[in-house]
């Protein structure tokens, strides 16, 4: 695997004035040693040679020109002579370095798709050139909303929100094709290997589950992410889910089963409430003596108490003007 060398690059400014003089007084001193070698009527002198010496310095000077490079804050570029990697300017600012350093470090084949896009019939084009400037910003990688099978195969849609960015330009620019394309391509298929290690929801005891477990799920993601973009040079600063959902053939069956599910809890806490307020009512009377039940009668209070308490309809009262036991 490669391996980033930071390395200083000569100031620009410096190179500038002495590149722009050898651009600019070259064709002007040419001229001049054609007019005085014109003057003297000599064609092979000392004139000539100087003219023609200062049209090379001219040419040269606008050679050395395409040497001046600037990079912007978290922006890098890689210096390649020949096929050969000679290290990474980091800093920002104006520089000066070999005008035969590439200025592009690949060239990837473009797709029909990419093709279509651009205008142009696959058989001609050639690839798409990739620069040897690096952007070191922080990129988001929004995935589509894939359709995977979680842990119990129940099939799901989701989606999530990578924070990547590039550590070691030397990875970024030869260990892979397209740094780009391979944190899209290893993230959509992370997501899908993460969401088959969890449940959907009601995992078993004390596990995780997509729906419950964020934090979890985020955790295992970024570390399966990480693992996969280190040949990259890639570091992962944060990954979040940002959709979650039954997929539509399973959706509605789904719904029913949690809304049973809710209902069955709300139908629980009704239920332990009222037991305890039965409860309270019976002990309260025992322990003040304002009526003597037998246990028929005490069966038959906490029947409609329940009946009362539990009931979804309003209970209708009913005066009751006999004795308590005719």
């Amino acid at each position: 695997m490669s391996k980033e060398i930071p390395v200083p690059a000569t100031s620009g400014w410096s190179r500038l004035f002495l590149n722009l003089g050898l651009t600019l007084g070259g064709p002007v001193l040419f001229i001049v040693g054609l007019v005085m070698a014109n003057q003297n009527n000599d064609a092979e002198g000392p004139w000539i040679a100087l003219a023609i010496g200062c049209l090379l310095a001219g040419v040269v000077g606008v050679v050395l020109l395409c040497g001046h490079f600037s990079l912007q804050p978290n922006e890098a570029r890689a210096l390649i002579l020949f096929g050969e990697y000679h290290g990474t300017v980091r800093q920002s600012g104006f520089y000066w370095a070999n005008p035969f350093y590439s200025r592009t470090r690949a060239r990837v084949p473009v797709g029909a798709a990419e093709a279509a896009k651009a205008g142009q019939p696959t058989a001609h084009v050639f690839g798409r050139a990739l620069p040897a400037k690096i952007s070191l910003r922080a990129n988001n990688f929004n995935s589509q909303t894939l359709k995977v099978n979680d842990k119990r195969g129940n099939p799901i849609e989701i989606a999530a929100v990578v924070v990547w960015r590039v550590e070691d330009t030397a990875k970024a620019a030869f260990d892979v094709e397209d740094y780009e394309s391979y944190v899209q391509i290893q993230s959509e298929s992370a997501i899908r290997h993460t969401a088959s290690l969890f449940a959907y929801d009601h995992g078993e005891e004390h596990e995780a589950t997509l729906r419950g477990g964020a934090d979890e799920v985020s955790t295992c993601l970024r570390k399966e992410l990480q693992e996969r973009l280190e040949k990259a040079g890639v570091v992962v600063d944060e990954a979040r889910l940002t959709h979650l959902a039954y997929a539509p053939e399973i959706a509605q069956a789904m719904l029913r089963r949690q809304q049973a599910e809710a209902v069955i809890a709300a139908r629980q806490k009704i239920v332990t409430g009222a037991v305890s307020m039965v409860e309270m009512a019976l002990r309260q009377l025992a322990d003040k003596h304002l009526v003597e039940l037998d246990e028929e009668r005490k069966a038959a209070m906490v029947g409609n108490l329940l009946v009362v308490l539990c009931g979804e309809a309003e209970a209708q009262p009913i005066i009751y003007t006999g004795t308590l036991y005719h």
